[in-house]
């Protein structure tokens, strides 16, 4: 998968926000340690201010200074911060002049350019606080803190915000990918098993030729493909989930022979995308797919019309829903559902792997070395993790944005519901606090979800009536039950975080980068070939001049690290 990186911080800001940074303006801790609750952080003189960047751009509303919310996780905490987010920039070009001026904000989460801020020196070695710090030491076992150890000196510069599960996991959404459908193909062929590629593209084939058009006259379209930039995993890595395995991004690894495999060449690739140029041929396949950027990709999602697509729910959904909500698109049946598809019957799907099963080592928040009060930054970061602050940047303030049942079960009513997700509301209310650490699961009271969309009396009164029939239909209360839940296969597990930390300094970076220059040329002229047979053949041998097998055994010696690595640290 393309710039993993990047795609883990689109997706983990979906749903939730370059300038001068001064240094931290907080008086030197006098702190020896956190304690679990935030209370003991209270402030008893002035807030601390912190500065803030995160190299990836803002989604979601933009919490005003002056949030309620934001005052209250002050008073709490006995600190503040200035977030800022990356806009009119690269994340590369932000970064580096952040380097070139050798002065960074407090807390900076560099993203793709992480490898370059750690080569610079930008961040405060944290291995002399982490043990001081409770909650921080709890994130993440003692075998995960280990991954996180740079291999060059052995130390941890950075935190993962969005890796770590307090309790059971108990999700809701599947924000991964997917073959999507509408709910109205699957309730006008009565909801059938489907299973196979071949049975969705016939489902979607038959649907298209009994319904060619929308009440309103606009032509459907069987199936478009996002292909644009980054994005373009939505076209090129479905081969590894047809074969039934998880999400490692760039290969698929045999848990069995602990053996790597090159998903692009593989039979099922072959196939997959010998279907594709098979429903290209036949109208299915939007005409568009091939040269349509991202907005223009939203925009035809929003007008309802596109029956059904390969992509993740958190690169489309958030951005679909007002032209839905507007158009009450809910009521002909145009809401998107995953099914749980492979190459054939009797493969066993992986679509989804459980929360807390991916932890993302190549990038995290860290403290940088402007930090005039290391200490105090991570009694912040210690206390956001609390139940009160959890609670806070999640939920809001209670009896105003969510009420306590005697059953101690947080609730929204409409009301409150329809605030929480209006964005002015957001910015001048709440404060997530989004890219700082947080937890999925439960809050550490064990009864409450962390994320309100996942608390099951709220999640069921937000679904729409043309999911809750589907749902009730296949018998699944989620959307993750249409597909099924997975551990994650093995230790080594994901290894798009390695791939993604490749560059074109060595063998396997190069061949890295130019399978995905390959890719990017081809794949859409295989689909689009009235050759089909000879394009393959063509691109099978732009491919293999890439030297993919640079970085297949570059791959192959990182699994084998990673799975010796989990063996002597358990």
């Amino acid at each position: 998968m393309k710039s993993a990186k990047r795609i883990l911080a689109f997706m983990l800001s979906a749903a939730l926000m370059v300038g001068a940074f001064a240094g931290c303006s907080g008086k030197q801790s006098s702190s020896s340690g956190g304690t679990a609750s935030a209370s003991s952080a209270k402030s008893t003189g002035a807030i601390k201010n912190f500065t803030a960047f995160f190299a990836v751009p803002l989604s979601g509303a933009d919490t005003k200074d002056t949030s309620e919310v934001k005052q209250k996780l002050a008073e709490l905490t006995g600190a503040q911060v200035k977030e800022t987010w990356l806009t009119g920039q690269t994340c590369d070009e932000a970064i580096g002049m952040m380097i070139a001026g050798g002065q960074y904000p407090d807390f900076l989460d560099g993203s793709n350019a992480t490898p370059q801020l750690l080569q610079a020196g930008a961040f405060v070695n944290l291995d002399d606080y982490i043990g001081k710090y409770p909650n921080i030491q709890k994130y993440f076992t003692p075998l995960q803190w280990a991954q996180l150890r740079q291999a060059e000196g052995g130390h941890i510069y950075y935190i993962p915000q969005f890796s770590a599960t307090y309790g059971e996991p108990n999700e809701t959404i599947h924000n991964d990918e997917a073959f999507w459908i509408q709910t109205r193909v699957l309730k006008w062929a009565n909801y059938p098993k489907i299973t196979t590629m071949d049975q969705y593209f016939d489902l979607i084939e038959r649907y298209l030729k009994a319904n060619p058009k929308m009440a309103n006259g606009t032509p459907n379209i069987g199936y478009t493909i996002l292909c644009d930039d980054w994005r373009y995993f939505c076209l090129e890595n479905a081969p590894e989930f047809l074969d039934g395995y998880p999400n490692d991004g760039s290969v698929i690894v045999d848990p069995k022979q602990q053996k790597v495999i090159d998903y692009n060449t593989t039979p099922t690739a072959k196939l997959y995308f010998k279907k594709l140029n098979e429903e290209y041929k036949k109208g299915i396949v939007d005409p568009e797919s091939f040269t349509q950027k991202y907005d223009q990709y939203i925009s035809k999602l929003s007008t309802g019309r596109v029956l059904g697509m390969i992509d993740q729910y958190w690169d489309f959904e958030y951005s679909i829903v007002p032209a839905f909500n507007t158009q009450k698109l809910d009521q002909q049946g145009c809401d998107y559902v995953p099914l749980p598809i492979t190459i054939k019957d009797g493969i066993k799907n992986q679509w989804h792997t459980k929360d807390g099963s991916v932890l993302n080592v190549s990038s995290g928040i860290g403290i940088t070395t402007s930090c005039k009060d290391v200490d105090g930054a991570m009694q912040f970061l210690n206390d956001l993790l609390s139940q009160e602050a959890l609670a806070l940047r999640n939920w809001g303030i209670e009896g105003r944005d969510y009420s306590v049942g005697p059953d101690g079960l947080f609730t929204r009513s409409d009301e409150q519901d329809n605030n929480c997700n209006n964005l002015t509301y957001q910015a001048a209310h709440l404060c997530p606090y989004s890219y700082f650490p947080t937890f999925t699961g439960r809050l550490p009271d064990g009864k409450n979800s962390v994320m309100p969309n996942r608390q099951p009396s709220l999640f069921e009164k937000t679904l729409k009536q043309d999911v809750k029939e589907c749902f009730a239909a296949y018998g699944a209360k989620n959307y993750v039950d249409m597909l099924g839940n997975n551990d994650k296969p093995g230790d080594w597990y994901p290894m798009y975080t390695y791939s993604s930390s490749l560059n074109t300094s060595t063998p396997a970076g190069l061949a890295w980068t130019k399978m995905a220059e390959c890719k990017h040329k081809w794949l859409p002229q295989v689909c689009m070939a009235k050759d089909f047979e000879s394009e393959w053949n063509n691109y099978m041998t732009a491919y293999n001049a890439c030297k993919p097998q640079d970085f297949i055994s570059a791959m192959q010696t990182e699994l084998e690290n990673r799975i010796k690595f989990a063996q002597e640290n358990k």
